[in-house]
């Protein structure tokens, strides 16, 4: 492998079998659990329909020193990839080729242990993630500061909150000084202060010529993080190049795509979007808005049997999954009657006062009275434009009145 490339992987692909247990990591327990399941199961045959492709025929090559994002919707296979090329699980097909040192942030705080102190389980974390005794002493100062917890090192991490855990378990994966670096997510613990350290030491590692794998759902990060997306869709490759042209890809998929956390599918849905779109106040279809501009958002929808009032919840929500505002119609004193077939809607929003950033929308919709969930989609996406009212400002900007010796001035919240 030419000395210029960091990894090179050529049709890299996983196969589950859906509720087989892994032999090589069975404890006993599970081995007799495993019997108990293939007495209870007999001796049926796996079939071509309980196997699971979560990674196919994955190819590409990543040099030094790039900084690639690996984008997808939720099962499109980002976290697979990961795993095999930090081998902590072996791919079915394919193969991966490393040069370099490799530190893998998959699964944050996963070495440490509750009864154990900050400060044993930085020694702990740090040796099984492949650090000298010598390094973790020479770094220790620099890992609890980038924490920010001096006082509770010595404290047993069972009494952290999840926060101060998941902080400074990233503190001691990100002062590996990696030559190769796998994140999965892991920008996205702690708070918005931390996110922005972690990107900073990030950052500093580019500086150093280190590669950078960035799997998020973030597209903040990603374009601030990366100059090269691969693009996955149910375990493929579907582009691999410039990061706008993989953000367009995942935001169309993102459109209509079902709520994951609702636990419902599709086709048990009795009433969903068929269509949605955004239009500013001239009529004209949109993505990009500027802050404190009018917003229209127009849905389409099919009902699978008659029902009466349905309650439709139409949510922004920000590219790191903090919900921002939701409209309801039933909130709103709208009353949609008994629907059936075919309808449409349309939401007039207040001006735009969110921060620049990009935004989904959700549409959920439930029977009257905020009971039963019907239907959980995410239905467009849309960016914000301000030149200056970022994510340091928080969510959202709006005027406030302030009192100088008495007189009342008004902010202009421009």
């Amino acid at each position: 492998m030419n000395d210029n490339i960091a990894l090179q992987a050529e049709g890299l692909g996983k196969r589950y079998v859906l509720g087989e247990v892994n032999a090589r990591y069975d404890s006993l327990r599970e081995r007799l659990a495993g019997m108990a399941r293939k007495f209870v199961s007999g001796s049926r045959a796996t079939t071509a329909k309980q196997q699971f492709w979560a990674l196919r025929e994955a190819s590409f090559t990543i040099e030094h020193g790039e900084n690639v994002g690996i984008i997808g919707l939720n099962g499109a296979g980002k976290s697979t990839l990961l795993k095999i090329l930090s081998r902590i699980t072996d791919p079915t097909s394919g193969s991966a080729a490393i040069n370099g040192r490799v530190g893998a942030l998959l699964e944050v705080g996963t070495g440490f242990h509750p009864e154990l102190t900050g400060r044993e389980n930085v020694y702990l974390y740090g040796a099984i993630l492949g650090m000298r005794k010598a390094e973790i002493e020479r770094k220790f100062d620099a890992i609890v500061e980038f924490a920010g917890i001096p006082k509770f090192i010595d404290t047993p991490v069972k009494r952290y909150s999840s926060g101060m855990y998941v902080r400074l378990a990233f503190a001691v994966a990100a002062h590996m000084e990696p030559d190769i670096l796998l994140l999965d997510e892991v920008l996205a613990v702690g708070d918005l202060a931390f996110q922005r350290k972690c990107l900073d030491h990030a950052k500093e590692l580019q500086k150093r010529d280190a590669t950078i794998l960035f799997v998020s759902h973030n597209m903040f990060s990603i374009k601030t993080m990366c100059e090269r997306v691969i693009y996955l869709r149910d375990g493929r490759i579907q582009h691999d190049g410039s990061v706008q042209s993989g953000i367009e890809l995942y935001e169309k998929d993102c459109r209509m795509s079902a709520l994951a956390w609702t636990g419902m599918k599709p086709d048990e849905w009795p009433i969903f979007i068929t269509h949605s779109e955004l239009l500013d106040e001239q009529g004209v279809p949109r993505a990009l808005f500027d802050f404190g501009e009018k917003m229209k958002l127009c849905l389409t929808y099919e009902t699978r049997k008659p029902m009466d009032s349905p309650n439709f919840i139409v949510a922004i929500v920000r590219s790191d999954g903090v919900p921002v505002c939701n409209y309801s119609t039933e909130l709103d004193g709208i009353d949609l009657g008994r629907v059936s077939d075919t309808g449409s809607l349309e939401l007039d929003l207040p001006p735009l006062k969110l921060v620049a950033e990009m935004y989904s929308i959700s549409v959920l919709i439930r029977a009257k009275g905020f009971q039963e969930i019907l239907c959980g989609q995410t239905v467009a996406t849309f960016h914000v434009r301000h030149p200056l009212f970022d994510t340091h400002f928080g969510v959202f900007h709006e005027p406030a009145s302030w009192r100088i010796q008495g007189a009342v001035t008004l902010g202009t919240g421009k």
